[in-house]
């Protein structure tokens, strides 16, 4: 057992010690998660901007696939994700036999998603056209997503594996090559889109190119070090190859797809509410997006925190310590209201500030303000909901969480905003802060009810 990034608990410690103790694992943990999410959204961002200076179609075009193709590999990503608390809890519980099958289970379903992914994304001519892009637009479009598709079983086998060494308390592995992947996608843009080294110039399509092959690349590179390293002589990929499991498979599928669920939900909330929006006009769209991809950012750090409190959870769990376990899973929502209460500040303080580094336009700068502030409030419940998720996630309790995320967010908050914005029905049409409103409603009723499923839930023993 690596007990340097997942120490068993010093129970003898005072209480004050051993939640410090805690935090201090947390962070170990949650530090290279950060950073590889930040090396991921960099991505999204490189390609934005690279696409951009190509052409409006080619933006555009790059845009619409990515918020086609995002949603359904967050739902993936969310199902696979259900990988970290099974190995860590295994790795916990000391029980290192069942670490490999259930990484290989991962890998077939991955495989099997994969499939999925590609069928969907090559055939989204119904979409396009529903769509009436202009047809350049929608040739780059799907252009963009052909060469993508190359690089999917790719991206999935890294969220399989990523299973494997978070669960082992390992987070710095995935970090590594997240990182190396956005190093290798910036001058493979270059190249693509703009046509260097003797290659046509191919716009957006080449951005998916670029992602296609870095994706490859950081996969390939990440199976290499998982064979070679010493670290993980103990876990040999392809000397513990295992038999596809129809229970082992089940297990995982029970538990991620919820998670996946929730994270599609999550998503696809904001597409809606952004094409709620667009009648509007472009200026209160654009001040929702600047608002939006701030929050975004800030959410980085609490996600981060989020994961790490999954994988710490989970392992005391197996490890029979659940007395930490409750301290950990409870002891967060305390620094997770000290971040949150630092946003909030930081929002109110500095909104001219961050809403004048996106935009010279006045008007979408005072509509950004705005939402700033209101931002403010929704980061404060949006910490403590992701919080309590995450900790509910190490308990490997997915399901009814769900059910109070899609409560809150699709019964409530969606509603809510949409009659906040568009209605006199309980206050005057507040325009898009309706929805902002509506939203943070929704997330303070979820981190309400995800508190009191964390309060009162009685996890059982691991196996």
């Amino acid at each position: 057992m690596d007990e340097v990034h997942q120490p068993l608990p010093e129970v003898r410690q005072p209480l004050v010690q051993r939640t410090l103790t805690e935090w201090r694992t947390l962070a170990i943990l949650g530090g290279p998660i950060l950073i590889a999410q930040v090396a991921q959204m960099a991505n999204g961002v490189i390609d934005t901007v690279m696409a951009g200076h190509a052409s409006a179609e080619d933006l555009a075009a790059v845009g619409i696939g990515s918020s086609l193709w995002m949603p359904v590999f967050l739902f993936f990503m969310g199902l696979l994700g259900a990988l970290q608390p099974i190995i860590s809890g295994y790795n916990g519980a000391r029980t290192t036999e069942k670490i490999m099958p259930a990484t290989w289970q991962g890998l077939y379903i991955a495989a099997g998603g994969s499939v999925i992914m590609i069928l969907l994304l090559t055939n989204v001519h119904p979409v396009l056209d529903a769509l009436k892009l202009e047809t350049n637009t929608a040739r780059i479009t799907q252009g963009y997503l052909d060469a993508f598709a190359w690089g999917i079983p790719a991206m999935l086998l890294m969220m399989a594996l990523r299973g494997l060494t978070d669960g082992l308390g390992h987070t710095r592995v995935i970090m590594a090559f997240s990182v190396l992947g956005t190093m290798i996608n910036l001058p493979l843009n270059y190249i693509f889109i703009y046509g260097k080294l003797g290659l046509p110039a191919m716009g957006g399509i080449g951005c998916g190119w670029a992602t296609s092959i870095s994706n490859g690349v950081a996969a390939i590179a990440l199976l290499v070090y998982l064979n070679r390293s010493a670290v993980y002589r103990r876990f040999h990929l392809l000397a513990d190859w295992a038999r596809p499991d129809a229970e082992g498979i089940r297990y995982i599928l029970r538990l991620g797809i919820p998670i996946g669920f929730t994270i599609f939900v999550e998503a696809s909330m904001f597409s809606v509410i952004a094409l709620f929006l667009a009648p509007l006009g472009p200026v209160i769209v654009a001040g929702h997006q600047i608002a939006l991809n701030v929050v975004s950012l800030l959410f980085m750090l609490p996600l981060s925190i989020g994961m790490a409190l999954t994988l710490r959870v989970s392992f005391l769990v197996g490890a029979r310590a659940p007395d930490t376990a409750r301290l950990i899973a409870r002891s967060s929502l305390i620094l997770a209201a000290a971040v949150a209460l630092v946003f909030a500040l930081m929002l109110f303080v500095f909104a001219n500030g961050i809403a004048a580094l996106y935009t010279s336009d006045l008007d979408v700068r005072a509509v950004t303000v705005t939402l700033l502030v209101y931002a403010a409030f929704f980061q404060i419940a949006d910490v403590i909901q992701v919080t309590c998720i995450s900790a509910l996630r190490g308990y490997k309790d997915t399901s009814i969480p769900m059910f109070i995320m899609l409560f809150s967010f699709w019964g409530l908050g969606l509603p809510l905003g949409w009659a906040l914005t568009f209605t006199d029905w309980l206050l005057p049409a507040m325009g898009a802060a309706g929805f902002w409103v509506g939203l943070t409603c929704g997330l303070v009723s979820a981190s309400i009810l995800l508190g009191l499923r964390l309060f009162l839930f009685a996890p059982e023993p691991e196996n």
